[in-house]
């Protein structure tokens, strides 16, 4: 009679064998790595993959982070700086890795769509491919991860609109997906936690509607984009901003007084159709604020002298120059008071007054014969005044563009 134990002995290799190879990671999950890895490569000079030795514990691999037998965490490439990381495309076996609460990729030449079935992964808080060369649309699939907080594309070569669906996502706390090809609206969003939207250089355009984005907002960037329409009602409403930047747009329209008290580090609206004058409520302390190449009229107030850096220039602005502003100026209090073409009629300085090295004022090409020589930007011209016929039929009109006057 054969003992039983020589029975159980290849079984027991077998299991011992399975493990060795499986370890507790859930199979799916296993066929999934390997799916992922089939797809992608180190770029030259990047060993990140090194460790992916199947025949070895999943769960101990570079950037792979389990819980019991599932993984929960994919960071995909080597995470310190100037790493070159991957190359390949992003295999739709990623969909089954039904714990996964956070997926990232390093900068590198990942091309290829993002796989539609990313929204299968229900327990997604933290999505993050930024810096590759992904092309398509971002699916509208992804309105269906309830759970994400964070959605950063940026940097890459994303066409079509922004879903509508990602917009509603309830959860929402950092959407970043500049520097792409997106085109068509913004979409509203409706998560109270959102506190940072990045948006720029893209190709959006249409209009921002009064409650289309959460007062939660600390960091809003729209820059280099289409944009139009007015935007006094939205940022009245956005009062925990700390960065704002809507420049090179086509927005219309007032900027609201309470703008400027804001707890504000950065303001940045310049090159667009803004109009208006510009009145502030109280003194401003928001250190950078540049409102150039608009449609602004009215005196300069002087509550903007606190103001480290100021640009003022390509706008409709008369009247004199607050004294407020010059006493800050030669205290080097201001570094950059920027106020070139514009209508300006005066400003008190002594001629012979020594500047701060480490401050900037150009005058040139208002209604009045700059007191002082300084250095200005290129793009300024070297006319040191604006035609004396532009002056005088500028004069009374209040603000008013006329036809044949141009700032």
């Amino acid at each position: 009679m054969i003992p039983f134990f020589v029975f159980l002995t290849p079984l027991f290799f077998l299991l011992q064998n399975s493990f060795f190879v499986h370890g507790i990671l859930d199979p799916i999950d296993f066929l999934a790595l390997q799916a992922i890895r089939k797809g992608l490569d180190d770029l030259p000079g990047s060993n990140y993959f090194a460790s992916w030795d199947f025949t070895s514990e999943p769960c101990n691999f570079a950037g792979v982070y389990c819980d019991g037998d599932k993984v929960i965490t994919l960071n995909l490439g080597d995470p310190r700086a100037g790493s070159p990381g991957l190359t390949g495309n992003l295999d739709p076996s990623i969909g089954k890795l039904s714990a996964l609460a956070e997926f990232t990729v390093v900068p590198g030449r990942i091309t290829g769509a993002l796989p539609e079935s990313l929204s299968q992964l229900k327990n997604l808080r933290f999505l993050g491919v930024s810096r590759n060369f992904l092309s398509g649309v971002i699916p509208a699939s992804l309105g269906l991860l309830r759970e994400l907080q964070t959605l950063d594309l940026s940097f890459n070569q994303l066409s079509g609109s922004i879903p509508w669906a990602i917009g509603a996502l309830p959860a929402l706390s950092n959407v970043i997906l500049c520097h792409n090809h997106l085109s068509g609206s913004i979409p509203p969003f409706v998560s109270q936690r959102l506190t940072r939207l990045d948006l720029k250089h893209n190709e959006l355009s249409g209009t921002l509607l009064p409650n289309s984005l959460p007062s939660s907002l600390e960091y809003l960037s729209l820059s280099w984009n289409q944009l139009t329409g007015p935007v006094d009602y939205l940022l009245t409403r956005l009062n925990q901003l700390n960065y704002l930047d809507l420049s090179l747009n086509r927005f219309t329209g007032c900027i609201p007084g309470i703008l400027f008290t804001f707890p504000l580090t950065n303001l940045q609206i310049q090159r667009n159709l803004f109009t208006g004058p510009i009145l502030p409520i109280s003194q401003v302390t928001i250190p950078t604020v540049d409102i150039s190449f608009n449609r602004f009229f009215g005196e300069i107030s002087p509550l903007l002298s606190n103001v480290q850096n100021l640009y003022l220039n390509n706008n409709r602005f008369t009247g004199q120059v607050p004294a407020v502003l010059v006493d800050r100026l030669l205290s080097a209090g201001i570094q950059v008071l920027y106020l070139q073409h514009n209508f300006l009629t005066g400003i008190e300085i002594n001629p012979t007054v020594e500047i701060p090295v480490s401050s900037s004022l150009c005058l040139q090409y208002n209604c009045m014969i700059p007191p002082v020589q300084t250095a200005c930007p290129l793009k300024a011209g070297k006319q040191k005044s604006r035609p004396t016929d532009q002056c005088v039929e500028w004069k009374g009109q209040k603000g008013e563009k006329t036809n044949n006057i141009t700032g």
